[in-house]
Parts: C-alpha cells; structure tokens; sequence
C-alpha cells in the first residue's frame, strides 16, 4: 500500500507540475523575480547617485570650510594691519597736537613774561617820576627852583623847534 500511495504521491506531483506549467507558473515567478531585480537594481543605482551627490557636496563643504578659515585668516591680518595703521597714525596726530599746545603754552609764557616786564617797568616808570617829582618839588621851592624852571623852558623851546 505504501507503493500506491508513492504512486499516487508522484502522479499528483506530475500533475500539479503539468497545471503550474500550463498556466505558465514558472514564467510569471520569473518575469515577477525579473521585476523585483530590476525594481532593487533601480533603487541601487539610485542609492549610489544619492551617494555621490553626498560625496560631491561635503568635497565642496569641506573646500568652503579651508576657504573660510584662510579668508578668515586674511581678515584677521588686514583687521592687524589696519590697527597697526591706526596706532601709527594717532601716535602722530597725538605727537603733533602735544608739540602744538607747547608752543602755545611757550608763546603764552613769553607774552605773559613780556607782559610782566612791561608791568615792572610801568612801575619802576611811575615810581622812578614820583621820586623825581618829589625831588624836584624839594628843589623847586624857592629861587633855585624858578631859575631850574626857566632854564627847562628854554631847553624845551629848543628841542621844539
């Protein structure tokens, strides 16, 4: 009975072969794995442009960022030059403005040092014809003094003339 059932077993599995090859079973498992391979073939080739395009975009990024550090570089020192430049220049400015305001303060000095003298001898001046005043005044009293007086209006009349 076991050969009969074998039997039986292996009709079936000839027949169940002869139906999936008449509703041609084999060639839609086929054309359906065709699809499929060519459906991960497509996402493959997808998935490398992706990469590509990954690789092409941190080449140019890592490219920008040496960039950025060498402009950054560049600024850096122009910025260090520019101060330089800056410092120089109001070293100078201040260099000049100190020399101005000591000549000024030196010609104030001067015109208060003339002006000074100028008070002194207005002073030793006003002294100097106060005493001859009272010296002549002591002197003037009496003859001596009208005969001075005369003389002086003689020596006047001729230095006028």
């Amino acid at each position: 009975m076991t050969r009969m059932a074998e039997f039986w077993v292996g009709i079936a599995f000839v027949v169940f072969v002869l139906i999936l090859l008449y509703y041609k079973v084999p060639g839609l498992i086929a054309k359906s794995l065709d699809e499929r391979a060519e459906s991960i073939r497509k996402e493959l080739d997808e998935a490398r442009r992706l990469r590509d395009e990954a690789q092409n975009l941190l080449a140019d990024y890592q490219a920008k960022h040496r960039n950025v550090g060498d402009e950054a570089k560049a600024i850096v020192e122009q910025a260090r030059h520019e101060a330089d430049a800056f410092a120089l220049e109001t070293r100078e400015t201040l260099k000049d403005t100190l020399e101005r305001r000591t000549k000024l303060a030196e010609e104030k000095i001067a015109r208060a040092e003339a002006q000074a003298v100028d008070e002194v001898r207005a002073a030793a001046v006003d002294m100097a014809v106060s005493a001859a005043e009272r010296i002549l005044r002591e002197k003037a009293q009496g003859a001596g003094g009208a005969a001075l007086i005369d003389q002086s209006i003689r020596d006047l009349k001729g230095r006028l003339n």
